[in-house]
């Protein structure tokens, strides 16, 4: 089976005037697989979120390749771009992010629906559909963001995610933000919908928790210092760690 997205030699070097280059990514690999969820875990500053950037053509890439769905998308821009956003879509740690507060919920599922030409009573009917997949009544389409709570947002969010059916979901702290109970619940959405999409949803968890990367992922990497410095299935990594980092990454929950 062919990857759906393979990182190959991923690297980022910043520059500063006056001040040495700063490698916060050095020279990373990995694949990902259709149908997989692969983890992502490291403490703040560790290179995640540089790399979910370079993924997303966020940022560019110092060296290496990224391919996303056998397309070479390093250095994707303009129109080239958009169309890999039709095959990639991120749901953020702040669930208010994905919206623009003075519309309602439902204009900002929608607005890819509309965007592809879509009718409007088409987007109507397909967003309360990917509302309800995302466990909301059709009514939360006519809530404007303040007016729903972390959790509700942050469902909607998925479902404005999933509205153009990407192949690979980047979730990027997304639990973080909640409480415990309310992750559990976004979990276990997630779940349901890897479930019900099969090998058509790949899913990349960022996550600083390898606790929640143990229920959730096939696979997890381990970032420190912009290396990843292990990789295995989650329970492989918990219990035989090997890695120095890895071990006191381990400690620090248990």
């Amino acid at each position: 089976m062919e990857p759906l997205l393979k990182v190959n030699n991923l690297t980022r070097i910043f520059t500063r005037a006056g001040q040495p280059d700063f490698t916060a990514v050095n020279h990373i690999s990995f694949d990902l697989y259709p149908g997989e969820c692969l983890g992502l875990i490291g403490e703040s500053g560790s290179g995640k979120t540089t790399v979910v950037n370079m993924i997303t053509r966020l940022l560019d890439a110092s060296m290496g390749s990224i391919v996303l769905d056998g397309e070479d998308i390093t250095n994707a821009k303009g129109s080239e771009l958009r169309k890999v956003y039709r095959k990639m879509q991120m749901v953020f740690q702040t669930p208010t992010e994905s919206f623009d507060p003075r519309r309602t919920l439902g204009d900002g599922v929608g607005e890819s629906l509309r965007n592809s030409g879509m009718s409007r009573e088409e987007t109507k009917r397909e967003v309360a559909k990917l509302l309800n997949d995302c466990g909301l009544t059709p009514e939360f389409a006519e809530r404007y963001p303040y007016q729903v709570s972390g959790g509700q947002c942050q469902r909607a969010a998925i479902a404005r995610a999933l509205a153009i059916k990407p192949k690979l979901l980047i979730c990027d702290e997304a639990t973080s933000a909640l409480d415990v109970t309310i992750q559990q619940e976004i979990l276990a959405l997630l779940n349901e919908l890897r479930s019900r999409h099969g090998a058509e949803l790949s899913i990349l968890f960022i996550c600083h928790d390898i606790a929640l990367v143990q229920q959730f992922c096939d696979r997890v990497l381990v970032m420190y210092k912009g290396n990843i410095v292990e990789q295995g299935k989650p329970n492989d990594v918990i219990r035989n760690p090997k890695d120095d980092y890895t071990k006191r990454l381990i400690t620090s929950i248990l």
